[in-house]
């Protein structure tokens, strides 16, 4: 009896290890260490974590996203080797179709941006600001909080929000990144991000004609959905690979996909408050050094003249 017992044992847990399978270490490691919590902002977790795909989801990442987003990655990986080993051209069945078309077709869809009339009044909404404050651009801190304020302001439920992620043994480099969101609240929901200086963040080191094409269709200021963001991440990220390797480079970790992906897609902090609670840094053009106190100049029959001034250290 003891021995059919323990046969029975070893059965269940031969069973459990083959169900199990899909989900091993390897999978593990690549789904969790990829979305960690992030502590990017300076304010508390309770009021600034927003999910990061739907209101059904807790603070940490919904696991049907993250598998969705393994099983994703993995179809992509699969098609990059695949095209390499089985096409002499690089251009052959590419995504099926012109990747300058599919930027096109996302950013500009006749149809489905003319009915997007929120979408289309917020494009508009943060480009003004976007000129209104172009002055902080090279502080990008300010420059977001600043933009985010205006639509505020305007009636838009605007956030700052801050990505943080940790480099992963599946090749992940670790980084964080600044953007805006403005969350839709009304019959349907919605989320958009807005990056002021998007076509930016997809440079790389000697790029192909074709590939400076490519980023020359991005708009400099993307307002967008989370999936259309996806899109257009992946088809560029796939493109910026193809143009290093004509010129004998390798893509470098923060332009692959997956890093990408995390800059705007990642777990993140969400902060509405218009001022950090950390003053920034003086900016240097504007620090100004008193290096004497005297008094204004005065009369004497029709000449002016300056007081000694009183040295100071």
């Amino acid at each position: 009896f003891l021995g059919e017992r323990r046969m029975a044992v070893n059965v269940k847990r031969s069973s459990s290890k083959r169900i199990a399978d899909p989900f091993n270490e390897k999978v593990r490691a690549r789904i969790f260490d990829t979305y960690i919590s992030s502590s990017g902002s300076e304010h508390d977790a309770e009021s600034d974590v927003v999910s990061l795909s739907s209101s059904s989801c807790s603070s940490s990442p919904c696991l049907s996203y993250l598998v969705q987003n393994f099983l994703e990655e993995d179809s992509t990986a699969d098609f990059a080797r695949t095209r390499e080993c089985g096409s002499d051209s690089d251009s052959d069945h590419y995504l099926r179709s012109d990747p300058t078309a599919v930027i096109h077709d996302v950013i500009n869809p006749t149809v489905r941006n003319n009915a997007d009339t929120f979408r289309n009044q917020l494009v508009a909404n943060v480009t003004r600001a976007a000129e209104i404050f172009t002055v902080f651009r090279k502080n990008k801190s300010m420059f977001n909080r600043n933009v985010m304020a205006y639509l505020r302001e305007i009636g838009y439920n605007a956030g700052v929000c801050k990505t943080r992620w940790e480099p992963t043994g599946g090749g992940l480099a670790g980084g964080s990144y600044d953007f805006i969101d403005v969350i839709r609240q009304d019959s349907s929901t919605a989320r958009y991000i807005v990056d002021a200086d998007f076509s930016g963040e997809f440079e790389i080191a000697r790029e192909t004609a074709n590939y400076a094409t490519l980023r020359s269709s991005l708009p400099r200021v993307f307002v967008g959905k989370p999936e259309d963001l996806k899109k257009i991440v992946r088809v560029m990220c796939d493109e910026a690979r193809r143009s290093m390797k004509i010129n004998g480079l390798t893509l470098p970790p923060w332009r692959k996909n997956r890093y990408m992906q995390a800059k705007w897609l990642g777990p993140y902090r969400r902060t509405t408050n218009h001022l950090p609670t950390t003053p920034s840094k003086a900016i240097p053009n504007l620090a100004v050094k008193c290096r004497s106190v005297g008094f204004e100049p005065v009369g004497d029959g029709g000449r002016m003249f300056a007081a000694p001034a009183t040295r100071t250290r």
